[in-house]
């Protein structure tokens, strides 16, 4: 693979809030300084909690969220230094989005055909005969049957609604897809069908991808490599066979020490207390405030990125070291935190 195919530079999002703030009206930081590559062909997994900043992120890469600051390079132009019309034209060609909730992001008057045309359409692709044929052929290369296209999306199941949502985002043909949460809205006995379907398209078409979600097992399948999202900050990026036991930043380490694995028992690393406000973060690092491995160095200064290995960084005063179990982590957390939970006598 060569170069990158998209580029985050240094971009944050800053939301305006009313009702907030000295004078009635505040900001939330709901990206910040995010940087980021992401190359042909490969898959690349975003994890954290909620309001870390994730869908924000996928939503600057679309086109949906105008960043405060910082640059957006796909395939060599800066997206957000385009005319209106040229950004549209440019990211609608070479970006597919799949939603979260395919109930919501179909348009419910419209029948199947007409929902995957649509991008054909408004980008005047081919001849209307073309077309016809191009959303007979998507339908069959999400699986569903050529009696689907007549219908209205309620008259679909939720993993049917999706599967059209995938063909929707490949009608014309991207070089990169945003999967927002793609499978959160959906039974459990459905999510893998829709999974699979995702890995087996990246395999026959060499898209890249972008996989937003909770599931970090899932994500850490998927990927090649894995981002770690805390408060609007990008904390790790690792490749997806270091993790989880080669992760170094101690909030990476948490997170999949509170997911189950097939073969592994959970020892939760604790964290105490609740995520700080995005409105009003703590100084220093974000994740300051809830580490157990946290000094005075941690409020006074955000630490730049650091290299662990190749293609791995990090941004952490005291990175987890080498050979650190998840069992010896969760217990160091326990006793470190153990005056701060404890009764008051």
């Amino acid at each position: 693979m060569n170069g990158p195919i998209m580029r985050l530079d240094d971009v944050s999002v800053v939301h305006r809030i009313k009702g907030a703030g000295l004078f009635g009206h505040g900001s939330v930081q709901a990206l910040n300084g995010a940087s980021l590559e992401i190359r042909a062909g490969e898959t690349v997994g975003v994890v954290g909690e909620s309001g870390c900043g994730k869908s924000t992120m996928a939503k600057a890469m679309v086109g949906l969220q105008r960043p405060t600051s910082g640059s957006i390079i796909f395939e060599g132009r800066d997206i957000w230094s385009l005319k209106d019309r040229e950004r549209r034209s440019h990211l609608g060609r070479g970006v597919g989005m799949i939603f979260q909730d395919p109930a919501a992001s179909l348009n419910r008057r419209m029948p199947i055909s007409q929902v995957v045309r649509d991008p054909l359409d408004v980008h005047d692709v081919g001849t209307p005969k073309e077309r016809t044929a191009r959303v007979r052929d998507l339908l069959d290369l999400v699986g569903l049957p050529r009696s689907a296209a007549d219908v209205l999306p309620s008259q679909l199941s939720g993993g049917q609604r999706q599967r059209v949502s995938i063909a929707r985002a490949l009608a014309l043909e991207p070089s990169l897809v945003i999967a927002d949460e793609p499978t959160s809205a959906l039974d459990v006995s459905v999510r893998a069908q829709i999974l699979n379907l995702l890995l087996d398209l990246k395999e026959r078409l060499g898209i890249a991808m972008v996989f937003v979600s909770h599931d970090i097992q899932t994500v850490k399948r998927v990927s090649d490599r894995v981002v770690t999202m805390y408060l609007g900050r990008i904390v790790e990026e690792t490749p997806a066979d270091r993790l989880p036991e080669l992760a170094v930043h101690p909030y990476t380490r948490a997170l999949f020490s509170a997911t189950p694995g097939l073969l592994d028992p959970i020892d939760p690393i604790p964290l105490v207390g609740p995520v700080p406000s995005a409105a009003n973060p703590p100084s220093g690092c974000p994740f300051r405030t809830r580490c157990w491995k946290a000094t005075e160095v941690c409020s006074e200064l955000m630490p730049g990125p650091m290299l662990a290995a190749e293609g791995h960084t990090y941004r952490c005063h005291h990175p987890v070291p080498a050979g650190i179990t998840t069992a010896d982590l969760a217990a160091s957390a326990r006793a470190a935190t153990a005056d701060l939970v404890k009764e008051p006598s």
